[in-house]
């Protein structure tokens, strides 16, 4: 049901949408290799107040972004993994959003080797991120915050971008800061699209927090048993997290739809049943 249903839900929404995507990898067991592994990935893709949709596949290939997005308009918020930069080339109507936490990793990172100069960039992106709390702690709306970025963000990001320009001339190419500065020049455009953008949010954090779940299943499970098992894994991951999301129960959740299912003769009401439309039956 979830796996059928994200494109219905997702494409309910009207005119500026986003969708956030990311991917995590997961072993399972091979059966032509007895007794081995193989690689396989969970991809997976959301939106802020929707529903959370896990999908199995066997690669990280761009193709598979590409499948599972074709036809999609709207935004499109990722990290620098460029299959999801190939969906918007290959889509008119969607537009990519870069991912701010990544870029502060990568300094992050840079900060033993260069603390003062990577501290600086640090500052300047954590700038961002006060605005932002800001505005949510005021409830800005999409065409207001969108406005507001244009003003605050403007001087800000100019003077990110001449640092990063200036230091990527001044360190080694494979330093960590000369690293950082790569990926955020890199990346540049599709970071200062949110400027255009109120409805998104400046990093791709609630899908990364939503694949927690199975990171952390990963480190107690090891491995999936089977290939086939990787896509009903997917479908557990995305009711119960998106459950978790929404702030229903899983258990209460799992067992009203599933008594539920078998009854149901009118296939349009499922959409009823994703837990961001969930209502419990009214006790008799």
């Amino acid at each position: 049901m979830a796996g059928d249903h994200l494109p219905r839900d997702a494409q309910k929404a009207s005119g500026e949408w986003l969708c956030t995507g990311d991917e995590t990898p997961i072993r399972c067991q091979d059966p032509d290799k007895d007794g081995k592994t193989s690689q396989g990935y969970l991809w997976v893709l959301g939106r802020p107040k929707g529903d959370v949709v896990f999908h199995w596949r066997m690669s990280r290939e761009h193709s598979h972004a590409q499948e599972l997005l074709r036809g999609y308009t709207g935004l499109l918020q990722s990290d620098g993994y460029g299959a999801y930069a190939s969906v918007a080339k290959d889509n008119p109507g969607a537009v990519h959003l870069g991912c701010w936490a990544h870029a502060r990793r990568y300094f992050t990172k840079a900060l033993e080797e260069s603390p003062v100069r990577a501290g600086f960039i640090l500052r300047l992106i954590g700038s961002l991120y006060h605005f932002e709390k800001t505005w949510d702690a005021q409830a800005v709306g999409p065409a207001k915050r969108a406005a507001l970025r244009h003003s605050y963000f403007g001087l800000t990001l100019g003077l990110l971008k001449r640092c990063a320009v200036k230091l990527r001339e001044q360190v080694r190419p494979k330093s960590a800061l000369g690293e950082a500065c790569t990926y955020l020049l890199n990346h540049w455009t599709v970071l200062i699209a949110h400027c255009d953008h109120g409805r998104s949010r400046i990093d791709n954090n609630l899908v990364e927090n939503a694949i927690r779940p199975s990171a952390l299943g990963r480190k107690n499970w090891l491995f999936i048993g089977h290939p086939d098992a990787g896509q009903r894994s997917a479908i557990i991951y995305s009711l119960v997290v998106s459950c978790q999301r929404h702030r229903v129960e899983p258990f209460a959740y799992l067992k009203d739809v599933l008594t539920r299912l078998p009854a149901m003769s009118n296939q349009d009401k499922l959409d009823d049943l994703l837990p961001s439309s969930w209502k419990p039956l009214p006790q008799s």
